[in-house]
């Protein structure tokens, strides 16, 4: 078999496009790209730059580029790809190539090469040099014409040779970095099933979304013509106020209401419009900043400009994006963040957006920036002949911790197709609970619960999940936390041995286990026919030899806890530690403030590693139907959350979904006993069901 040999490279490249604002694909699609500079290394060989301002490419290294005896590596590699592939006008093959980025995200390292060579703590003459963002700024993006520079738009290595000759030596550096980060990560490599993942994922990105063009010009030139009338008539009411200025907004309305506002946010506008002392005037001002306020139409603005030449967006989805638990994370349209419908007649209200019917629209819906922002999906559509097959999920987070708990009641509830808020709610308050019928009302307080107190949330968490909005009190939250854990005390159990077994392991270095406690009704009746000492306790009705696994690892100076999932895969936590503490030892280890963004310690415990783990799996569970459906022939143009977004035929699409459906509920090899069901429609555009 022939040896692989590492080709480590890194680009510099020139755009007249912002990639931080349409993205990557846009970036390259872009008439003004170009390659500047080619650093490259053979394994853990010196590094050689190539200057294209000033020659072509050696033959030699375009048959190394080319040659699947190559495997290429890069930090994100999805850049250098894309941006060879336009060099060479033929598409690099994602299975092709390494990211050292995804390799450290499945780390729990950070993902700019910068910050992972900082955390792995790599020598001076081995981390990226901080000359490099002056450099980038001033040689890979336009500049402003000045008198000082001749009015030149573009500055040119020929412009400042100083500057270049550092610019070659901090191209050079950068894979001299990533060389050295490979070298430690390989320690614990890339399972290959997350190898073949990757390729799916970037396949998915080189494809991107078919965008409804007409829709999006027609909403951004109505908005515009929209926006400058509603700011018109809050000029003419206040008298030259500029809607946009708080300032000014606050002293009119201290002056024609005498109302003394130190504030105006949208929560403030919200609570002055429930007055009934507001003069017209102001009422109508406040509904103007309210409207105008809203974000939505810079979606579309954005796709606008992402938009590359083949009509399509591409680059929604970054892989490993969230992390630890390796969820996939959105970019430029966001497509995991998008607004909540606003109202249920999608189809109508697009109908008459693409009609130009204003009048009518104005007429049915109070809001026509909320009419935009329920249509934000409704712009991404299938190709000609198509149709999409959208299917997700049902409460997956859910099923997997009463899985891995071994929850009896939670698990009857999925196996026979109840509601799970619904199901929650008659545990707690012992009465039946049904979602449209007998006491409904107590299912919303099932459904903050469920939301809330499943990673040992409390209070707090209630109140963040809308127990306070909707009007409960503290000492009722406090009750129902009380009665969720009473009857939940198999998943409470999971939490505490969740974290009993990371201290373990952190403590001792070696490994532990916590066994999945599948319910198993069949050891559970021949249980109930034992007496006396013979009869098992409720503990032993469970096991199908599934485990959680916790494993210390190292790279050099840094260690890592490694938690094993029962797919194979592993989540981590770098440089793991133990803090004494009044109630006992507290887990923290080194991680990116999700706030900060800083690298820094970090606290953790039980019920926080039992969300980790729960959505890890969910997320593997998501990654197995992904694959399974590409095997089908079909093509998944993206996936949200925990749903398929699927081109399929149009004269088909209904047979397609049962298929996907079908596969979506399919049992999962690693997790026997997870019950898993999936529903989905199909429809002429993407939107929430």
């Amino acid at each position: 078999m022939r040896r692989i040999t590492k080709l480590h490279i890194d680009l510099e490249t020139y755009s007249d496009v912002d990639i931080g604002k349409v993205g990557l694909y846009r970036y390259v699609d872009s008439d003004a790209f170009e390659i500047l500079l080619l650093a490259y290394a053979l394994d853990d060989g010196p590094v050689d730059v190539i200057d294209l301002t000033k020659e072509e490419m050696p033959k030699e290294l375009i048959m190394m580029l080319t040659d699947v005896a190559f495997l290429k590596v890069a930090h994100n590699a999805a850049f250098e790809r894309v941006c060879l592939s336009k060099y060479l006008g033929v598409r690099m093959q994602p299975d092709e190539w390494e990211c050292t980025m995804v390799h450290a995200s499945m780390l729990g390292l950070p993902a700019s090469l910068k910050d992972v060579g900082k955390a792995l703590g790599l020598p001076e003459d081995k981390q990226k040099m901080s000359e490099g963002r002056a450099l980038i700024t001033y040689f890979c993006k336009p500049c402003k014409p000045t008198k000082a520079n001749g009015g030149r738009t573009r500055n040119m290595p020929t412009d400042a040779p100083d500057k270049w000759k550092t610019f070659i030596e901090y191209n050079k550096r950068d894979v001299e970095t990533e060389q050295e980060i490979d070298r430690r990560l390989k320690r614990i490599p890339i399972p290959e099933s997350e190898k073949a993942l990757y390729c799916l994922d970037q396949n998915m990105n080189d494809h991107g979304l078919t965008i409804d063009k007409k829709m999006l010009n027609i909403i951004i030139e109505y908005s515009d013509k929209y926006t400058k009338a509603l700011k018109k008539e809050a000029e003419e009411l206040t008298g030259g106020v500029n809607i946009n200025s708080i300032i000014q907004l606050i002293q009119w309305i201290r002056q024609v209401e005498g109302i003394n506002l130190e504030s105006l946010t949208k929560e403030d506008v919200t609570n002055l419009l429930k007055r009934d002392d507001l003069g017209p005037d102001t009422r109508r001002v406040l509904e103007i900043r309210q409207e105008v306020g809203k974000t939505s139409i810079r979606k579309y603005n954005k796709t606008l400009e992402a938009l590359c030449s083949d009509g399509r967006l591409h680059g929604v989805l970054q892989f490993y994006g969230a992390g630890r638990t390796g969820r996939w994370a959105g970019r430029l349209l966001q497509v995991q963040n998008l607004p909540r419908n606003a109202f249920d007649d999608i189809g109508l209200a697009r109908d008459l957006v693409l009609s130009q019917r204003w009048d009518d629209l104005a007429m049915l819906y109070d809001s026509i920036n909320d009419v935009f922002a329920t249509l934000i999906r409704t712009m991404i559509i299938p190709p000609e002949h198509y149709a999409f097959a959208v299917a997700d999920y049902s409460a997956i987070e859910a099923r997997v911790i009463a899985w891995l708990a071994g929850e009896k009641w939670r698990q009857d509830t999925f196996r026979n197709g109840g509601d799970i808020y619904c199901a929650s709610a008659e545990q707690m308050f012992h009465v039946p609970v049904e979602k449209h019928g007998r006491n409904a009302h107590l299912r919303k307080k099932g459904k903050v619960a469920e939301l809330a107190l499943g990673y040992q949330g409390g209070v707090n968490a209630m109140k963040r999940m809308g127990g306070e909005a909707m009007g409960m009190s503290e000492e009722e939250m406090l009750d129902i936390v009380q009665k969720w854990r009473k009857k939940s005390p198999h998943i409470v159990a999971l939490w505490n041995r969740i974290q009993t077994a990371a201290i373990k392991t952190i403590e001792s270095g070696k490994d532990s286990h916590v066994s999945i406690k599948e319910y198993d009704p069949i050891r559970a009746r021949e249980n109930e026919e034992r007496t006396g000492a013979e009869r098992g306790t409720y503990s032993d009705y469970f096991g199908n030899g599934k485990e959680i696994r916790f494993h210390m690892n190292f790279i050099e100076n840094m260690e890592f806890l490694q938690i094993y999932l029962p797919s194979g895969r592993f989540i981590c936590y770098a440089d793991p530690q133990l803090e004494e503490t009044e109630r006992g030892y507290q887990i923290a280890y080194m991680g990116q403030n999700q706030t900060t963004h800083k690298w820094e310690r970090l606290k953790t415990y039980g019920g926080k590693l039992t969300e980790n783990i729960v959505q890890a799996i969910a997320r593997d569970c998501l990654a197995l139907t992904l694959m399974r459906i590409s095997k089908t022939g079909y093509w998944t143009v993206m996936h949200v959350h925990d749903e398929v977004i699927v081109e399929v035929p149009k004269e088909k699409a209904n047979e397609c979904l049962e298929r996907i459906e079908g596969i979506m509920a399919e049992p999962i090899p690693w997790a026997p006993g997870l019950i898993l069901t999936a529903d989905g429609f199909t429809s002429n555009y993407y939107r929430k069901d």
